[in-house]
């Protein structure tokens, strides 16, 4: 027997997913066939109420959001997703865009299109964020947040990674620090483990390039 089943999500643990699920269930999906993801960014790969909704999908069924950016921030993704629900002979219905489900040739057709508008979207606030913090940082302003402490511990990791052939920019972006500071921490690093005794067995020296 096929049956409408229901995804809703949310970034933030602290955002309410309450609207979502009350227009989802207002379309006719059951409470027992609602998942619903807290504080889970769509850019996530591994989302895991989105895993098991996707495993509930059968031949016949239609997978029931509010909007496309539920499903992903990708128009790639979004619509591969759409092919493998496609692969699994489901089908999707999108409530903001009065419904529309990919069973029908136009309901396909303006998914395409909204997903594209969908992604645009998305790169222009990305754009803005971005621009913002780099204005922030050019004035010398705070920038907000936990800065990140970074241990000598994942220092001596990194520099592991670039023995391993990893470059010194990759690295250091990895642990949200610069070229810079990263070459001081890493050198402070080794000077702290040389011996103190000048006839005891020198360590294997780091050499950053």
């Amino acid at each position: 027997m096929t049956k409408l089943i229901g995804y809703a999500r949310v970034s933030t643990r602290q955002q309410p997913t309450d609207r979502q699920q009350v227009n989802i269930l207002a379309d006719g999906v059951r409470r027992d066939d609602l998942y619903v993801d807290h504080g889970i960014s769509g850019a996530r790969a591994s989302r895991p109420q989105f895993d098991r909704t996707v495993d509930a999908l059968q031949d016949g069924d239609t997978l029931v959001v509010t909007t496309l950016d539920r499903l992903g921030r990708s128009t790639q993704n979004i619509r591969a997703f759409a092919e493998e629900l496609r692969g699994r002979g489901a089908e999707l219905r999108v409530l903001n865009l009065g419904g529309v489900d990919t069973a029908t040739p136009m309901g396909s057709m303006l998914f395409t299109i909204m997903a594209a508008l969908g992604q645009i979207e998305y790169d222009i606030k990305r754009e803005r964020v971005v621009d913002s913090t780099t204005k922030r940082r050019i004035a010398g302003k705070d920038l907000g947040g936990r800065k990140l402490l970074i241990t000598d511990s994942q220092i001596g990791n990194a520099r592991r990674l670039i023995d391993g052939g990893e470059t010194v920019t990759t690295v250091a972006r990895d642990l949200g620090m610069s070229r810079a500071t990263f070459y001081r921490r890493a050198r402070a690093l080794v000077l702290a483990s040389q011996p103190s005794v000048a006839s005891e067995r020198p360590q294997h020296s780091f050499r950053l390039p």
